[in-house]
């Protein structure tokens, strides 16, 4: 039985998990956190992606767990409302579409529950050297003892750790898109019920959602602005955000409060990944890791699903390990680097709001599964 480590259990390296499974793989799965991950946004499952999740078996239950949003209000910045609509709503799009709007954190539950016992997984840990070895890759770790795998996939999201230790600095890859977005919860302080807000205040705008029956609020705050510099940490991000919320002309006291509270606080650049390949030996790289498309988008999920789902394909075509994962690993891209080309375009094509349905067909049409 062929072995893979998939660095990072998101949406991509959960997906991947379980597909490696059922084609007689061996996969563990190293998370940084220390469980599989709660908070941020509502995110969408459309187009191939559907296909995909109905392929897993997982349609209606991810069907169970949408958002129930019925519709939405813009505001000017002093929260006067200059559009409504009970049709169609920014973070999903048509509300009778065949989309699945849910959170983040359920579909990564849901796919690391179906995945099963099969899985290893280390969470609490992190990869800190891969070398490659005649029989295998060898993977160092913070925590646990180093290993030896047939393969090594690379899922842990725009700042990989994978590639950049196998590929090189992140400067190398990341595009800046000029904006910054943070994604907090809250306890619905605007008592919204299942409608959601939008609304723009200079180089400041955000969306607000009602979540778990009205009971919380989903918070997405993006703010125009060039690279910050300087480390990720998550405090200094917080300040950053909570100065530029107290400077708005509506709700400023709330949303500053719950920026400041939020124990799932959430902020980085909107950038994309952009490479001239994704495998490099016994190494590949799947969704965020290898092409992320940003949140501007609207696809990344999409993008990590159908991406689990081709990278399998084609490993279990190739038999696992051995000779067969090069030719795996270029057929993967060949078949993944037009749906990805298409869908980060969708990143600059309608950066306000979700992905018109054009688009998402378009994009879906580039991707034979």
């Amino acid at each position: 039985m062929k072995t893979v480590l998939i660095s990072g259990g998101g949406v991509a390296g959960s997906a991947l998990a379980h597909q490696l499974l059922r084609r007689g793989f061996a996969p563990t799965v190293v998370e940084r956190a220390a469980a599989p991950r709660r908070g941020g946004q509502a995110i969408d499952i459309r187009g191939a992606a559907l296909d995909v999740v109905g392929r897993m078996g997982l349609l209606e239950r991810a069907r169970g767990l949408r958002t129930r949003i019925q519709g939405m209000s813009v505001l000017d910045a002093d929260g006067n409302e200059i559009h409504r609509s009970t049709e169609v709503a920014y973070s999903s799009g048509r509300l009778d579409g065949e989309d699945i709007e849910l959170l983040l954190e359920e579909l990564v539950s849901l796919l690391h529950e179906h995945a099963g016992d099969g899985v290893t997984y280390l969470f609490g840990d992190t990869v800190t050297a891969l070398t490659e070895q005649p029989d295998g890759v060898r993977a160092d770790f913070a925590h646990a003892p180093s290993r030896v795998f047939d393969l090594v996939v690379g899922a842990d999201g725009l700042h990989s750790t994978v590639r950049r230790l196998v590929f090189g600095p992140e400067e190398r890859y990341a595009h800046h898109l000029g904006t910054y977005l943070s994604v907090f919860g809250a306890d619905n302080f605007l008592g919204l019920d299942q409608w959601q807000v939008w609304l723009q205040d200079g180089d400041n705008g955000f969306g607000i959602m009602p979540v778990r029956d009205s009971t919380e609020l989903r918070i997405a705050f993006g703010f125009r602005s060039e690279p910050l510099g300087g480390d990720r940490d998550p405090e200094r991000f917080r300040k950053i955000v909570v100065d530029r919320l107290a400077g708005l002309r509506w709700q400023a006291a709330g949303l500053t409060k719950a920026a400041a509270d939020a124990p799932d606080f959430y902020c980085d650049a909107m950038a994309q990944i952009r490479m001239d390949r994704w495998s490099r030996g016994r190494v590949v790289l799947l969704g965020d890791a290898g092409y992320c498309a940003s949140p501007l988008s609207g696809q990344g999920t999409s993008m990590a699903l159908v991406g689990a789902y081709v990278l399998a394909e084609e490993l279990g075509r190739a038999g696992g390990g051995g000779g067969g994962y090069e030719g795996a690993f270029a057929r993967y891209e060949d078949r993944m680097r037009p749906f990805v080309t298409l869908n980060q375009a969708l990143a600059t094509e309608n950066p306000g709001g979700p992905a018109s349905e054009e688009s998402v067909a378009r994009a879906k049409n580039a991707i034979e599964l």
